[in-house]
């Protein structure tokens, strides 16, 4: 019998047992044989969420929109749409989605007299259609957020010069507020792309579902899985530069620290000369 409160002795320190674990448990050619097919469905998954994440932006720009501007009825059916689906996993979203859609045409065909194939509809555009709805809710309080942010006195400025309502948002309201957005919409997009791996639930076999085709058929689940996560990881981490180049390119300088910079620049630089 083994002592209670005595650590349990094992025939391998610390760097052998992991060297015991991957030359004798871990299987290296599932693990390098999975890589192929799980990036084989990374278009999909890019499909996706590229897909959704463009629609779902300018379905959130319209929702918050009519919140900005308190739209009689079209404000409350926002704040109802908003909340169920903030307050909803995406799975059951993505259920509702796959078996609603069809009721719905169902019902509308025997209304009607129409005769809308039902089975001709992709599994793709379910999910797309549920991943925009959802990013839509999420993005929109982000996207309302950000134009509130901006200075009334900068609008009211703007309109004194003489600019139309467009142009005050195209010239100042957006830029402003885009440079507010881009890093909590830049993290709604990775978490969007990860969140294409539930596509499956619909039908639609991308990278989650085929390490799964694949774990099952080769029993090297975890293989397949770490295979996976090393896919995700290294796509997200291109999202990451991407998306800290485009802030970086939206920042608007602070008119003090150009203040500052050129107190303490030197006047022999270029560019820089010093007039009488």
């Amino acid at each position: 019998m083994i002592e209670k409160g005595l650590p349990m002795q094992g025939k391998y320190s610390f760097q052998e047992f992991w060297a015991m674990f991957f030359d004798k448990i871990f299987n290296w050619d599932a693990f390098v044989g999975s890589f192929p097919n799980i990036v084989s469905k990374i278009p999909v998954s890019l499909e996706i969420t590229l897909f959704s994440a463009i629609f779902g932006l300018i379905l959130a720009l319209i929702l918050a929109i009519i919140s900005i501007q308190k739209v009689p009825i079209l404000n409350q059916l926002r704040l109802l749409f908003v909340s169920f689906m903030r307050g909803t996993p995406i799975y059951v979203q993505l259920l509702l989605t796959y078996y609603g859609i069809p009721l719905i045409l169902r019902a509308i065909n025997m209304n009607y007299g129409t005769n809308y194939n039902i089975n001709n509809i992709s599994s793709m555009f379910f999910v797309i259609v549920t991943f925009t709805l959802n990013e839509a809710a999420f993005n929109s309080e982000t996207i309302r957020s950000a134009i509130q942010s901006v200075e009334t006195g900068q609008i009211e400025a703007a309109k004194s010069l003489g600019m139309t309502s467009f142009q005050v948002f195209r010239r100042v309201i957006l830029p402003e507020s885009a440079t507010v957005a881009a890093a909590p919409l830049g993290n709604a997009l990775i978490g969007l792309f990860k969140g294409t791996s539930l596509s499956f639930v619909a039908g639609v076999i991308e990278m989650t579902a085929e390490a799964k085709i694949l774990g099952g058929s080769s029993y090297r689940i975890f293989e397949a899985y770490i295979a996976l996560a090393i896919v995700y990881w290294a796509i997200n981490i291109v999202f990451e530069n991407i998306i800290s180049l485009i802030e970086r390119k939206l920042e608007i300088p602070n008119p003090e620290e150009k203040k500052k910079r050129g107190l303490f620049s030197n006047p022999f630089d270029n560019g820089g000369a010093v007039h009488d």
